[in-house]
């Protein structure tokens, strides 16, 4: 479901005259459905760097990055925008959503967007939410009035709304008390279980070891890093 080769990364320092810092070459990987592949390497390996270059948010310089059937690399913005609505998603460590929204819409949200009907939407979002212990309370205020371990549930129960057949984590149970790291954990393994696709960072080893079928160093992908 997610196939990457000979990727290649370089970001152009503009205030410092335009000088080219490689930061990643010849990256490759695949990830089955109902896998979990965890991304290791000391910081500033590329860890995000490649995660963001999966999703989108950074271009590469060279490679495939095949998500489905759609090269990341060379797709176009309407098809990237398509394919985070019904395909990959992404939980992040930041919940960033427009203010005022309801919590419970923030959640709805990604169902709503692909026409799901708005009482199964929010029934959805409801049962995640509860979940991840969020109070009943605050489903109708704003998260981003919410505490930052609040926030990273919603941010959580926003990314599991939709069964997207593939998921990119970014350090989901960074912060959790023991409870809710053990809801994410679970709600990990009902993803793999139903077949989806996930490629993430975790620097909770215990999380990793429990989650992920295997791990990807990408030490040997970073130039200057590599042995």
């Amino acid at each position: 479901m997610i196939h990457i080769d000979n990727l290649s990364k370089a970001f152009t320092l503009h205030n410092q005259g335009g000088t080219v810092l490689p930061v990643m070459a010849g990256a490759g990987l695949t990830v089955a459905p109902g896998e979990c592949v965890g991304l290791t390497g000391q910081s500033g390996a590329g860890k995000s760097t490649l995660m963001r270059m999966v999703y989108g948010n950074y271009l590469a310089n060279g490679g495939q990055i095949l998500v489905g059937h759609l090269d990341v690399a060379q797709g176009t913005p309407r098809q990237i925008i398509t394919l985070r609505r019904e395909t990959l998603g992404y939980v992040s460590q930041f919940l960033r959503v427009v203010p005022r929204v309801p919590t419970l819409d923030v959640v709805a949200e990604p169902l709503l967007a692909l026409g799901t009907p708005p009482d199964t939407a929010r029934a959805r979002a409801a049962d995640l939410l509860t979940r991840l212990n969020i109070p009943e309370r605050l489903w109708s205020l704003s998260p981003t009035t919410f505490s930052g371990g609040e926030q990273q549930r919603v941010n959580i129960a926003r990314g599991f709304a939709h069964p997207y057949p593939a998921l990119l984590l970014d350090e989901p149970t960074a912060s959790l008390d023991a409870t809710n790291r053990a809801v994410v954990l679970a709600l990990i393994d009902e993803a793999k279980a139903r077949g989806a696709t996930i490629l993430g960072i975790f620097h909770d080893e215990g999380a990793r070891a429990q989650v992920c079928d295997r791990l990807v160093d990408v030490t040997g992908f970073t130039p200057g890093l590599a042995a």
